[in-house]
């Protein structure tokens, strides 16, 4: 699969969402594009007819605030049509709602009240080895939300019980609900925390396809006893120029020139 090809998919579709929906979220949809692309398109075993099998690698998406980023990835791998979506999403008595629902195929667990997911994925880890079964468990948390205490206790608990088959991946594009991250809650140094929590921890590039692919095949080989932490280095609203490192685009929806503009500078990075 051609993952460049992929990730701009996703983000032209996150953008023909947010536009005709009215919906919000754009920005951190855009910023985690990179990093669905490579986790469908390549690294995790799924498969859409087997979505429940019990061998499936599982994805718990922690920021389902931009749920359309999720949505788009998996219609692309044929989970649910873009059609189905794109007539369905926000609708009245549809599961297609404006923060991601586990009554969709693909979908693990429903999120947007932040703080819950990396607890979710640690249990479901430590179901899988208890049941020795193959799979591994990834959890995708946006930088923000590791401003709650519930995420720490679950990052103890994942070294605790020694979850190496747990990769926790965080799109870390500087910028929250109201501020930038320094300004809020500063989160540095970083790595370092989740080093002295006892994990395994890399930074990457979340925007490059190549490194994305190959740091996340790296984790995979890794034969302790830790689990795994990728800071993933992104740009809010990446993809887009007058989107990009903007807080005004996290909750701000596109409007008829600006979703025109937007639409010409993605289909030109195709």
């Amino acid at each position: 699969m051609d993952l460049v090809k992929y990730a701009q998919e996703i983000r032209l579709l996150v953008l023909e969402l947010c536009y005709t929906k009215k919906t919000s979220h754009i920005g951190g949809a855009f910023s985690v594009a990179d990093i669905l692309a490579v986790l469908y398109g390549e690294v995790m075993n799924i498969n859409p007819l087997l979505d429940k099998e019990p061998g499936r690698d599982r994805l718990f998406y922690s920021k389902g605030h931009a749920c359309t980023a999720l949505y788009a990835a998996l219609s692309k791998r044929n989970f649910f049509t873009t059609e189905t979506l794109l007539n369905n999403f926000i609708k009245d008595g549809e599961y297609f709602t404006s923060h991601i629902n586990h009554s969709l195929p693909g979908v693990e667990l429903s999120t947007g009240s932040l703080g819950h997911a990396l607890g979710v994925a640690a249990g479901s880890a430590l179901a899988g080895k208890r049941k020795k079964l193959p799979y591994t468990v990834y959890a995708i948390l946006s930088d923000g939300e590791l401003d709650e205490g519930s995420n720490w206790e679950a990052i103890m608990f994942a070294a605790q019980n020694k979850l190496n088959n747990l990769i926790l991946i965080i799109d870390y594009n500087k910028i929250q609900s109201f501020g930038r991250v320094e300004d809020v809650m500063a989160l540095e140094p970083f790595a370092d925390k989740f080093r002295a929590f006892n994990w395994h921890v890399e930074e990457v590039d979340g925007h490059s396809i190549e490194d994305l692919k190959a740091t996340l095949t790296n984790l995979m080989q890794i034969d302790d006893s830790t689990p795994k932490c990728l800071i993933a280095h992104t740009i809010k609203g990446k993809g887009v120029s007058f989107m990009e490192d903007s807080l005004a685009w996290h909750y701000k929806s596109p409007n008829s020139d600006e979703y025109q503009d937007a639409k010409k500078e993605l289909e030109l990075q195709k």
